[in-house]
């Protein structure tokens, strides 16, 4: 499952990395993104554009708002979450997402991800990022269009899709992972021609070996808490490294601190 997420890089780099145009979209970084919030993404229906749609899917037919954070790729199939599952995309026989999983695709634009173990949760989370600065990426989400009948408001909203756990969500002993696409596959998932089979086939959690982790203040725990300090390690990266951390190329960038001075403070 992924319930949070990080999305703190400027519109400009994100129109740059994505080719997309914001027309003057404001985006306020959040270091804490939960169900409820509303983040940027780019859609298949406007691949050009970023918007700013809700996390937490609602499918057209719903009665209510439903705020569904993630869907599984395997649908129904792989219940014991078993990591070398390589079977069926049960996603797209799921009542709830077979129509978004072929017609209303999005990517969701992010820096990180928070995880923490299956049952300690959030009191115990970690920030998961790409290693080598590889930064905003996208996650393979899905999207749909809900009005509320009685007030006539349009909700935009989308949820992302998880497989099987990969190396480092499995050493933070969490059961999901969430679908990191890679960047050749984006066109694709925001191809509305698509064949069904081309789409399904890039539902498969990112190598592991891209990735790393460190564990963060379990103040992430609260939505309200989104400031860039909650990135801050208060322990050792899960796989050791020879580079920064996420927060440091971040916080101490900002604040014009100097290479050497980063190497003191975050290299192992």
């Amino acid at each position: 499952m992924c319930g949070r997420y990080v999305s703190i890089t400027k519109v400009q780099e994100i129109e740059k990395r994505f080719g997309v145009s914001s027309n003057g979209l404001e985006i306020t970084p959040n270091a804490n993104i939960s169900a409820g919030q509303f983040a940027p993404v780019i859609t298949n229906m406007q691949p050009k554009e970023l918007n700013m749609f809700m996390f937490g899917f609602t499918p057209a037919w719903a009665k209510k708002k439903m705020y569904v954070i993630n869907a599984r790729s395997e649908g129904d199939h792989n219940r014991d979450d078993d990591p070398q599952y390589n079977g069926a995309k049960g996603i797209i026989s799921k009542p709830m997402f077979r129509a978004s999983i072929r017609s209303k695709r999005c990517l969701v634009i992010a820096d990180a991800f928070i995880e923490g173990p299956t049952i300690e949760k959030l009191s115990k989370p970690h920030c998961v990022y790409m290693r080598n600065g590889e930064r905003p990426f996208a996650f393979a989400g899905i999207w749909d269009e809900w009005v509320d009948q009685s007030s006539g408001e349009i909700t935009k909203s989308f949820a992302i899709i998880t497989g099987p756990a990969n190396r480092v969500t499995a050493n933070i002993k969490h059961h999901r992972s969430p679908i990191v696409l890679h960047q050749q596959d984006e066109a694709t998932w925001l191809d509305s021609s698509a064949e069904l089979n081309e789409i399904t086939a890039l539902l498969k959690p990112m190598n592991g070996e891209r990735m790393n982790a460190y564990p963060i203040s379990a103040e992430i725990k609260s939505p309200k808490n989104n400031s860039l300090h909650l990135l801050k390690p208060v322990g050792e990266r899960i796989f050791k490294e020879y580079d920064y951390e996420l927060y440091a190329s971040l916080n101490l960038q900002g604040m014009g601190a100097t290479q050497s001075r980063q190497r003191r403070l975050f290299e192992d």
